[in-house]
């Protein structure tokens, strides 16, 4: 018989918190109709949270039959914000929020043209140049996408 692999830092508790999150999923599909028919409006919704439900109950069965981590409390906790909180991560989540909050002071274009740019500059470590003409083009696409195909004209 094979030793049971070691579990990762938080590996548990993001096992437990997926679960929640899929059974509050779960919920809110429920919500739209319940389950009156299969052609009712939550059959598809319910039917994909369940399956969610049972994905998440299976990683946290799987969490629970591996051996706990070796490293505990603080050291722990460091170990896991090193590992999944990398400092570029941080930044670009950072960056992300502030693009959203400013998209209602400046326009959309301006917003995601600056956003764009500051990402790939910043993500690829200089090229400002690239940075500039990819937002250029990327800002083109969406444009002609939403005005001409879409017909929708954003702010």
């Amino acid at each position: 018989m094979k030793e049971p692999q070691t579990r990762l830092v938080g590996e548990l508790v993001f096992g437990a918190v997926l679960v929640l999150l899929s059974l509050g999923i779960a919920y809110l599909a429920y919500s739209i109709s319940g389950f009156s028919s299969l052609n009712s409006a939550g059959a598809f919704p319910i039917g994909i949270s369940f399956i969610m439900v049972v994905s998440a109950l299976w990683c946290l069965f799987e969490a629970l039959m591996k051996k706990p981590a070796a490293v505990h409390g603080m050291a722990a906790l460091r170990q896991f914000c090193r590992e999944h909180f990398p400092v570029r991560l941080v930044v670009f989540l950072a960056m992300a929020v502030v693009y959203l909050a400013v998209m209602d002071w400046i326009s959309f274009y301006a917003s995601t043209f600056i956003f764009i740019s500051a990402c790939i500059f910043y993500l690829r470590r200089g090229g400002l140049l690239l940075a500039l003409g990819v937002s250029a083009l990327a800002l083109t696409v969406i444009y002609l996408m939403f005005t001409l195909v879409f017909s929708v004209y954003l702010p």
